[in-house]
Order: structure tokens, then C-alpha cells, then sequence
């Protein structure tokens, strides 16, 4: 324990025995000579309101969040001394911030109770009580873990958590902690399994079934995410105001400083249902329930942006942008906003915007997500305008920020190439051959991000035998399932079980995948699934469904990598953040690729996005051909068909083909190096990358 540590608990010990004078000094001392120690700060402001120093403790607890923002004790005090000041709007806002940092300080819960009972928000009130209800009946060492999650203390929640469960295996609130812990480490597999254990258990806790289908939402499972939130909705329904019953329009909600509206329980699960029907393609039904919560939440900024993207999905661009400017007219830093503008890939900012984007990119009050965005945004923008260094001045920024938030590692990327060349062999195919599920109906389109995959999925969906679904992660998480937890100092489990498992296993994981991709389907013989990240699995594929389609969407490197890094990606794709990292990925893709020519030929047809555009009709007979489909002329003019598309090549795919983005990258090249050094010899020498 240091000099500091040892005088603050002292000046914790003099508060208690009522001496916070003496306490004051003490953290004067401590501060001169660590001016930025925010405990001796916070034990000094807590000091200074013993003393009846309301305004000076306001100013000392200021400077806190300016470097440690999320520290939920830091706002419950600035809310006592409010209350000490009779002022308690104020008080209240800084309540609801502290609990939002940290649900377990029950004393801002009972300061917000007496709060709203005295205002007379029954409605709030209720909810508050039912959480005092809920922390005050908790055991200590749960306490502890929600305390440790607001500080995101994650390893010390686990063990604290695995801890009381070993004696109380099934206790509800202690599952669904231990899943959050899951979740924020990013096993959503572990997360998975505990919520739905969790609900077998107690089928009746409302709250644990959110959670489950929130986490079902995020593993983009969304078929049983509808299922999940289709039966909650049923249960818990959201009848409709008195108001919304004879058209009356909701009183805007008057917003606490720095606090976002609340709604209701039942407005969780509209959300939670209206997200999940989009994620099944019930756009009809996504549009109906959110235009609903906008009318009953007009300042809440998420709603518009959500119905957005529906309609944006649909091919509706002026209403989705409608929607995505009024969601910064109710939060003007609201960075998705702006970034959703930029990615309809068409949307020109006006003068206005971009100086509010300029000046939000370099206010420090701007949260890091929003920054992020914004940054993206303004690159987009000024590549717009032919402002070509500006614009990658704020590509590169706004990559800089965004990739200390992900997970990629470049050495475990290469592990996972390695292994599938290692175990996927001829003799693992010939052994393992006839074992699979014969059904012919899936076209998987392969490959990287902004390579030309949705173009060829619009190509094969305007065919009157397919169906196009969209980026399904079925077999991404068959092969999340076989592979496990991996275990330190030891090769992956997957693909290795692929030499081990019993031979029924891989019909069973065929029909599987046949009967849980159905939800997306019309009525076609055939379908698309495009996602990506597939060419990893092209092994299993093979194995599990060995009469499906596989296309490898190609692009020229440089301009599929470049697209990428000036791509913010909703979820995934974390190797995209930096040159160097999506040039190696880029490496390591062709890589594996070639190695499935060699082991599976013929089994990938490989579609250059330079020869869909320089000859689309020769190209779309190709790619018919290898899927045995007869020529239809719709697939020619693939920008006529109607059909929902969540991508950010939407807009794209609904115009006639088109060169300007072949070379795009050129305009950039002088600060490139770094992705041509990293895509490597071989890649460059096929390519001509000088």
C-alpha cells in the first residue's frame, strides 16, 4: 500500500469518528502532491460536505469524471449534496447517473424513491421500489459482484460469482451476473448456455428471459431471439395510452440533465421484439412497433435510428434519413446518427453538419463511441467533397480510436488459418466422404467485406429458383460449438474434432442447419447465405452439406482492403482497424483459399469483382452455370429486383453496375504503404501492386 493509500484510509477513519476537518487536511496534503488521485479527491469533497461546504465539494467531485467517468459513488455524492442544497432535479439526475454506473448503490435507489414520491412519478416510483425490493433481498456476495462489474472488474465478479454458486447453483440473479460477466468477456456461447439454463430453471422471471433473448440477439440468433421475445410480448403487453387510443400526440418528457427518459418494462420488450422482427425479415411488423415507442418516447434518440434501418433495409432512403436527422435534432452528439447518414453511401452533409461533426470530434465532452463514429462520418464526407487528405486525416482517426476497443490478434489469426490446413487434408474428405446432408439448397457467397458479395447475392436473389436471406451465422456458430472454450498452450479443438467426431454427427449437423436457416426463407428451392467470415469453414461445410454452392467473392486487395479499413462495421470484422491488420487478413484469406482449391477442386467458383463489372452478363452466366441454374435476364438487371438488404452496400446493389469504386483506393495511395507491406510478396506479385 503506498504513502497515499495509507493517508486516505486514514481520512476514511477520521469521517467516521465525525472529524472531517481534520480529514480535509489530511487529503490537501495528499492532493498537493498527487493533484490527479481521484479517492484523495473523492474522501475530500466527502469531507467537505461534513462540514457543510455544498458548493466547494461540488467543485472538488467535478474534476472525477473528467478522467474516470463510470464511477457510480462519485455521482450519488454529488446527488447528497444537491439534496443538502434543496436543489433536486439536480439531485436526481445525479442519482439516476450513479445507478446507471453502479446498480448496487441501493442508498441512490432510496434517495430517488423519496424523490419521486414527493414529486408524485408513481411510475418511476414503482420501479425504483421494485429494485430497492430487489438489492436489499440479494446476498452480500452478489453485492459485490454487480459493484465489481460497474468498476468492470470482470475477473474479480467471476470469481466472486462462481464463488456463491458453487453453494447456490441455481439462484436466478446469480446466473444471469455470472452470464453478464460472459457476456462483457465475449463468451457469448457461455453467456448462451447459463440464460437458457437460467429460464429452464425459472421460467417465470421476466427479466432473465430479456437478458436471454438480448444475448440471442447478439450472437445474431434471431430466430430464437423472435421467439423469445414473441412469447414475452404476449405475456407482458404494452397496451396502448389513453392518448394513443384517441390520437392524442405524447407530452414530450421533460429530460433530467444528463439522464436519458426511462420507459417502461414493456417498452423494453416492444424494443427488444421490434429488433428481433427484423432480424427475421418481419420489417412490417419491426416498423409497426417502433413508430409505436417514438410516439410514446418522442426524446429518445435510439428509436429513430433503429426504424431507420428497417426502412433504410427496404430501400426507403428518404425516410431513413429523415429519421436519422431527427435522432441528432433530439441528441446533437449522437455520432450512430451521423454515421448512419454517411453509410447509405449517398447522403451529402450540408455545411451545417459538418461543422457540428468538426466540432464534436474535438470536444472532449464527447463520448469515445460517439467520436468514433463521428470520425467515420467525416471521412465519408470529405471523400464526398474530394478532400482526399482531410478525409483520410479522419479515417485514420477514427480507426485509431476504434482499435484498442477490439479483439483481433493477428498471431491467433494465424493459428486458426494453420489448423484448418492442417487437419482440412484430402484424406480427411476421402474418409469422411457421403457422411454429410445431401440437400442442395444453400449458395454460400465466401469471402472478405466490401469484396462485391451482396452484388453477387442481389445477382443470384433476382433468379426466380433463390431466395436471399442475408449474413447467417449458422455455421459460424456450429463451429463456435466445436470448438469449446480453448484451452491455454494448446491447439484449437476445432477443427481438430473434425478428425474425431462419431459419423452421424455431420448429417445431424447438416439437417440442423436446413431446419434452423427455414425462418428465412421463402419459398425457393434455393438460397443464399452470404456471410464473410465463412471461408474459415469451408471444410465443415463440405463435410456437413456436401452438395451446397460455394462462390469466393474476390476483390483487388487494395481496393477491398482500403473499403474495409474506411468501414465502420456494426458488429465484427475487428481485423478492419488498421492497415497492417487488414492486409495480413487479406493475406491469410488468400491463403486458406488456396488451400481449398487444392484439397476441394472445384467445389469454390472464385468471382473477380473487376470481371463482374467489366463483362456482368458473361459473369452472371458463370455464376448460374456453377450453381446448375438456366440463364435468367432479372439476374442482368439484378437492380430492379425489391428485396430487404442489411448491408452497407444496399444502396449499391439497387443501381446499375458501376466502375468509380474499382479505383477509389488510388486517390489514397501515398498513405498506403503500410497495407501494401503487409499484404505481402506473393499477394502483390499476383495482383501487380506496385
Amino acid at each position: 500500500m503506498s504513502a497515499a493509500q495509507v493517508r486516505i484510509r486514514k481520512a476514511q477513519d477520521l469521517l467516521s469518528n465525525g472529524a472531517p476537518s481534520r480529514a480535509a487536511r489530511l487529503m490537501g496534503e495528499v492532493l498537493a502532491e498527487e493533484p490527479d488521485n481521484a479517492e484523495a479527491q473523492y474522501a475530500l469533497a466527502v469531507a467537505q460536505r461534513h462540514q457543510h461546504q455544498w458548493t466547494m465539494a461540488l467543485a472538488t467531485l467535478a474534476e472525477i469524471p473528467k478522467r474516470k467517468p463510470g464511477i457510480g459513488r462519485v455521482h450519488q455524492e454529488i446527488g447528497y449534496n444537491h439534496i443538502a442544497m434543496q436543489n433536486f432535479a439536480r439531485a436526481g439526475a445525479a442519482f439516476e447517473r450513479a445507478i446507471t454506473a453502479d446498480p448496487s448503490l441501493i442508498n441512490s435507489w432510496k434517495c430517488l424513491a423519496k424523490l419521486y414520491h414527493e414529486s408524485g412519478n408513481t411510475q418511476r416510483l414503482a420501479a425504483v421500489t421494485d429494485q430497492i425490493a430487489l438489492l436489499e433481498a440479494l446476498p452480500d456476495e452478489l453485492l459485490g459482484v454487480i459493484s465489481y462489474l460497474s468498476e468492470n472488474r470482470l475477473a474479480d465478479a467471476e470469481r466472486l460469482c462462481k464463488h456463491f454458486l458453487q453453494s447456490n447453483r441455481t439462484h436466478v440473479e446469480g446466473m444471469r451476473l455470472l452470464a453478464e460477466i460472459a457476456t462483457r468477456n465475449r463468451t457469448f456461447d457461455e453467456a448462451e448456455f447459463l440464460l437458457e439454463s437460467c429460464v429452464e430453471f425459472h421460467p417465470s422471471h421476466r427479466d432473465a428471459r430479456v437478458q436471454y433473448a438480448n444475448i440471442l440477439m447478439r450472437m445474431q440468433k434471431f430466430s430464437k431471439a423472435y421467439e423469445q421475445a414473441e412469447q414475452l410480448l404476449a405475456e407482458y403487453p404494452d397496451e396502448p395510452s389513453a392518448g394513443e387510443r384517441e390520437g392524442v400526440a405524447p407530452r414530450k418528457q421533460e429530460q433530467r440533465e444528463g439522464v436519458a427518459p426511462r420507459m417502461q418494462e414493456q417498452d423494453h420488450i416492444r424494443a427488444l421484439y421490434a429488433a428481433a422482427c427484423a432480424g427475421v425479415g418481419r420489417n412490417a411488423t419491426a416498423i409497426e412497433s417502433y413508430e409505436r415507442l417514438i410516439r410514446r418516447h418522442p426524446d429518445n434518440h435510439f428509436f429513430p435510428v433503429s426504424l431507420a434501418h428497417v426502412h433504410k433495409a427496404d430501400g426507403e432512403i428518404e425516410k431513413a434519413v429523415a429519421l436519422y436527422r431527427e435522432a441528432y435534432r433530439i441528441k446533437p452528439d449522437h455520432g450512430d446518427a451521423f454515421w448512419s447518414l454517411a453509410n447509405t453511401k449517398s447522403y451529402d452533409f450540408t455545411d451545417d453538419e459538418l461543422a457540428r461533426m468538426e466540432s464534436l470530434a474535438t470536444n472532449p465532452a464527447t463520448g469515445e463511441n460517439d467520436r468514433i463514429q463521428v470520425c467515420f462520418a467525416l471521412g465519408d464526407a470529405y471523400e464526398h467533397k474530394r478532400e482526399y487528405e482531410r478525409s483520410f486525416e479522419y479515417y485514420s482517426r477514427g480507426n485509431a480510436l476504434k482499435q484498442p476497443t477490439t479483439y483481433h490478434d493477428p498471431k491467433h489469426l494465424q493459428v486458426r488459418i494453420e489448423s484448418q490446413i492442417e487437419v482440412c487434408t484430402e484424406e480427411l474428405f476421402a474418409r469422411r466422404q457421403g457422411l454429410g446432408f445431401d440437400a442442395p439448397d444453400p449458395v454460400f457467397v465466401v469471402g472478405l467485406p466490401r469484396a462485391g458479395s451482396t452484388l453477387i447475392e442481389q445477382i443470384l436473389s433476382s433468379h426466380s429458383a433463390v431466395d436471399g436471406t442475408m449474413e447467417l451465422h449458422n455455421i459460424l456458430n456450429l463451429a463456435k460449438r466445436l470448438r469449446g472454450r480453448d484451452q491455454p498452450n494448446e491447439p484449437p479443438r476445432y477443427p481438430r474434432i473434425l478428425n474425431e467426431i462419431e459419423d452421424e454427427y455431420f448429417c445431424r449437423f447438416g439437417e440442423q442447419f436446413m431446419e434452423d436457416t427455414r425462418v428465412y426463407r421463402e419459398a425457393a428451392p434455393f438460397f443464399v447465405d452470404k456471410m464473410p467470415n465463412n471461408f474459415f469453414h469451408i471444410g465443415l461445410i463440405k463435410l456437413i452439406l456436401p452438395n451446397a454452392k460455394i462462390i469466393d467473392a474476390r476483390r483487388h486487395p487494395m481496393a477491398c482492403c482500403f473499403s474495409g479499413y474506411k468501414q465502420l462495421f456494426g458488429e465484427g470484422q475487428e481485423f478492419s482497424y488498421g492497415l497492417r491488420e487488414i492486409g495480413n487478413y487479406y493475406r491469410q484469406y488468400v491463403k486458406l483459399m488456396d488451400h481449398w482449391d487444392n484439397v476441394l477442386p472445384g467445389f469454390v467458383l472464385r468471382v473477380e469483382h473487376e470481371d463482374v463489372v467489366e463483362d456482368l452478363a458473361g459473369q452472371v452466366r458463370h455464376i448460374l452455370d456453377f450453381c446448375e441454374l438456366p440463364f435468367e435476364q432479372a439476374c442482368v438487371d439484378y437492380h430492379q429486383t425489391e428485396r430487404s438488404i442489411r448491408t452497407p452496400s444496399a444502396e449499391q446493389v439497387r443501381q446499375p453496375i458501376f466502375r468509380t469504386g474499382l479505383e477509389q483506393w488510388r486517390h489514397y495511395e501515398s498513405w498506403l504503404d503500410p497495407l501494401k507491406e503487409a499484404l505481402g510478396p506473393d499477394v502483390r506479385a499476383r495482383y501487380r501492386i506496385d
